[in-house]
């Protein structure tokens, strides 16, 4: 049986030095990953052209660089430590635990949309094949916990951040006096999250360390609907902008009965990348925060974080439009969408396939090839002089004499 193009692009990952298991020669981690040459490049570059489509090129919107580990209060407050939870089942059988509604979701999609009449009585382990065999879902918090200082106690309790957007919130406050900010206006930011996720995997989709690229937009109520439209649009054709086939993107709205605590509405921007039992994957969300998580944060800190329009008099707590993009997800729908196999004539007169990617070039990780082809000393001279002039142009080079 062929492999899928999902199976060729992770091999060609591996073996082309985009992605390596983290620490293989002891055998790894479990949905750890370490970025290569290529693949941090690769990396580089799309998050570069975030930052730029995000930040650089709209007047209305700053960036920040928040801390990885924040006041333990910042979580109580945004209702993580209560409410970021997980239905986690095992099976009674192989003792393998799985997000229940993920298992349900999974078998919606085998069914015709159609949820499985039983429950989880339906429901076949996926490790083991067992059908039915589970315990009573009981909730997993998804938060990463550490301890400052020498003492392991309540006092020292901190978390790796579940997610940017936190770090943008409370700084909301001494940004928007600092830029002279008012809304609408976003802040930006980028950097690594963690999630103890239950059932981490499919390559680099899903980890319990990943990067996203997060930026929040504060705008006034009543706004809120038009400027959410206007982010799922906007989210949308950058990654066709890019050069993702837009057949392979679509819309999922997430059901109200299914929004997370904080949000009005979400969309999700989703890609085909054609995993097995389920051919598409979040992109990246975008959703309609209202004014939960600015509320919540002046009720629990004492801070006013509401803006004063001294034009109408108006006051009000800004509401918050949030497009939040995974960069190892948009990494690994660039190389899925990018994923060729073309022929080319050989030197024998027949015809050799062979493995392109048609990445973007404002993506892509080597930007030319300088290849001499030829031992001869004056030659490589200028073909090295010629290579270095491309890297100070900031350009990654493939220099190859041989």
């Amino acid at each position: 049986m062929a492999n899928s193009k999902i199976d060729e692009v992770v091999s060609l990952a591996k073996r082309r030095g985009f992605v390596f298991p983290a620490g293989e020669i002891y055998g790894g981690t479990r949905s750890a990953w370490d970025y290569g040459p290529l693949g941090v490049a690769l990396k580089d570059n799309i998050k570069r052209e975030w930052w730029r489509s995000m930040v650089v090129t709209r007047p209305d919107v700053v960036g920040v660089d928040t801390s990885i580990i924040l006041p333990s209060e910042v979580w109580v407050a945004s209702g993580h430590v209560s409410v970021f939870n997980d239905p986690l089942i095992e099976c009674l059988t192989c003792h393998k635990r799985h997000r229940a509604d993920k298992l349900e979701e999974s078998y919606a999609e085998k069914h015709n949309d159609q949820l499985p009449p039983n429950g989880l009585k339906d429901i076949v382990c996926p490790d083991c094949g067992t059908r039915g065999n589970w315990t009573e879902p009981r909730d997993f918090n998804m938060m990463l916990r550490t301890h400052l200082g020498p003492v392991e106690d309540e006092n020292s309790l901190h978390y790796l951040r579940p997610e940017t957007a936190q770090g943008i919130f409370v700084d909301f406050k001494n940004v928007m006096t600092s830029s002279r900010s008012k809304p609408p206006f976003g802040i930006a930011n980028t950097g690594k999250s963690f999630r103890n996720e239950i059932t981490p995997g499919n390559f680099i989709f899903r980890t319990r360390e990943f990067e996203q690229m997060e930026m929040e937009f504060f705008v006034e109520p009543g706004t809120d609907e038009d400027w959410h439209q206007y982010w799922i649009n906007a989210r949308t054709q950058w990654y066709i902008d890019l050069g993702v086939n837009p057949e392979n993107l679509r819309h999922y709205e997430h059901p109200k009965e299914k929004l997370a605590h904080y949000s009005k509405r979400t969309v999700d921007i989703e890609y085909r990348f054609g995993f097995q039992g389920s051919d598409w994957g979040e992109l990246e969300g975008v959703a309609n925060r209202t004014d939960f998580d600015l509320g919540a944060h002046a009720k629990h800190s004492g801070e006013d974080l509401s803006y004063f329009n001294q034009a109408t008099g108006e006051k009000y707590i800004p509401y918050v439009i949030e497009p939040a993009a995974g960069l190892s997800r948009s990494l690994m729908a660039f190389l899925v969408d990018a994923y060729d196999v073309d022929e080319a004539p050989n030197t024998k007169g027949g015809v050799d396939k062979r493995t392109v990617l048609r990445l973007d070039p404002r993506l892509a990780p080597v930007k030319a090839a300088v290849l001499p082809l030829s031992k001869k000393p004056e030659l490589q001279s200028v073909a090295q002089d010629l290579a270095q002039d491309l890297r100070l142009n900031d350009w990654m080079i493939d220099y190859d004499e041989s």
